[in-house]
């Protein structure tokens, strides 16, 4: 049953997460990040890409901007969470084309 209150995107923020996803980079951070409930901390998904600081800021960069992840910055720490309810969105609406 559809809810009222779930999230309807609009044609450029459909294209800007699919865009994002296109990358498989930023598709496997997505993942990592969807297996946690909780903030990531940046420092735990960097130690899983063989890349520099520079090029991971980069791929965070365009998620959140896609809207995809939440970053939560503490003094030098930056803390990552999945917006799920946007991935939940898009998926929904990918699937009603």
């Amino acid at each position: 049953m559809p809810s009222s209150k779930r999230t309807r995107l609009t044609e450029r923020q459909m294209l800007q997460i699919a865009r994002a996803l296109a990358e498989p980079r930023r598709y496997r951070i997505v993942k990592e990040l969807g297996q946690h409930a909780e903030a990531t901390p940046c420092t735990e998904i960097q130690s899983r890409h063989a890349i520099s600081a520079a090029t991971l800021s980069h791929h965070l960069k365009e998620l959140e901007t896609a809207g995809l992840i939440r970053i939560e910055r503490e003094g030098k720490f930056a803390y990552l969470t999945l917006q799920r309810e946007m991935l939940a969105a898009y998926v929904e609406q990918l699937g009603q084309l």
